[in-house]
């Protein structure tokens, strides 16, 4: 994937407001390309800026999901935004 289409990832993730989620499914459609769903992926995990709240992206099957800081990290963020 180029660069644009991370450019796109983050501009979506970015906009996610406090205590609310995405799939990574619905992440990957509005990037551009609902089929890049392994590669938007591996874009946040590889992120480490603060700003882009890539924790608020999560599975579709409910499930919290993967994250570079570790999933205990990704559920006690989404706890304190109030996700569920």
């Amino acid at each position: 994937m180029s660069s644009s289409f991370q450019e796109k990832v983050f501009n979506v993730v970015i906009n996610i407001p406090d205590g609310k989620v995405l799939t990574y499914k619905e992440v990957a459609r509005l990037s551009g390309n609902s089929n890049a769903c392994r590669a938007m992926g591996n874009i946040l995990n590889k992120n480490y800026d603060p700003n882009i709240p890539c924790h608020r992206v999560v599975k579709s099957d409910g499930i919290i999901g993967g994250y570079n800081r570790g999933s205990p990290k990704k559920r006690a963020l989404l706890n304190k935004e109030g996700v569920v």
